[in-house]
């Protein structure tokens, strides 16, 4: 990847799941990362450790997203570390899955902070923050597009989240600084495998017309695409990587 090799990124809910394979991506691709974790310090810091072994460079940040002044403190800790921040990814997110009817206050609220919040929270300070040429990518859901029994509220900040990446991509105008958002399918991560079927994953994983489940690993390829130079005329988008289920 041309220059990224002086460039940095934040992850944000970067110690597992689709969050360590985009860090891991952004750091072989020559990105300085910033791993991102709310409680879980030990993974953080062992892939921070795994990339470092491996040539690249990276420190883990402790912020829970949903608050304002620790996300402030997470971009000043990049900026101590690495000099600056050229891309944002914000990937930390929570599900809690229950029909409507039966939705209790706390499943809401936790949602809202952390996947609604905690995203508004990361991009005010990204937009203030960033340098020019810039990349923000948003992790949204293919279910803001599905909408499954069950998934309302997740899907409805999901939806919250694709408003954000259209209106701050207009926003940023002049900035030379995409804003777009990456919409995973059904992916093979402990968030959505949990509680789960093999049944209900295999039925699951036979939607897409690729027939399987998406990996971490497909969605980070996409997210680097994004944040890449080769990215860089497409802006205000969402880009769907569910192989093809809508």
């Amino acid at each position: 990847m041309s220059n990224a090799s002086k460039k940095v990124a934040i992850v944000t809910g970067g110690s597992r799941g689709i969050g360590a394979a985009i860090a891991e991506r952004l750091a072989a691709d020559g990105f300085a990362v910033v791993i991102n974790y709310a409680g879980s310090a030990a993974e953080a810091e062992a892939l921070a450790g795994k990339i470092v072994r491996a040539g690249g460079r990276a420190v883990a940040a402790q912020a829970d997203v949903s608050d304002a002044a620790a996300v402030a403190q997470m971009f000043e800790t990049a900026e101590r570390a690495f000099g600056g921040v050229d891309v944002l990814v914000n990937n930390a997110g929570v599900m809690r899955l229950a029909a409507l009817a039966d939705a209790d206050d706390a499943g809401f609220d936790s949602q809202v902070a952390i996947n609604l919040k905690g995203t508004f929270n990361t991009l005010r300070e990204a937009a203030r923050r960033l340098r020019s040429g810039g990349r923000i990518v948003n992790l949204s859901s293919s279910q803001a597009g599905i909408l499954s029994p069950t998934y309302g509220i997740y899907a409805a900040t999901k939806a919250a989240v694709e408003a954000l990446t259209h209106v701050l991509a207009k926003e940023l105008r002049g900035r030379n600084i995409t804003v777009n958002a990456v919409a995973p399918g059904p992916t093979a991560t402990r968030l959505f495998l949990d509680g789960k079927s093999k049944e209900l994953v295999d039925h699951l994983a036979k939607l897409a017309p690729l027939e399987r489940l998406g990996q971490p690993e497909d969605i980070a390829a996409a997210v680097a695409f994004l944040a890449s130079a080769d990215g860089g005329w497409i802006n205000g988008q969402v880009l769907r990587a569910n192989g093809g289920i809508i």
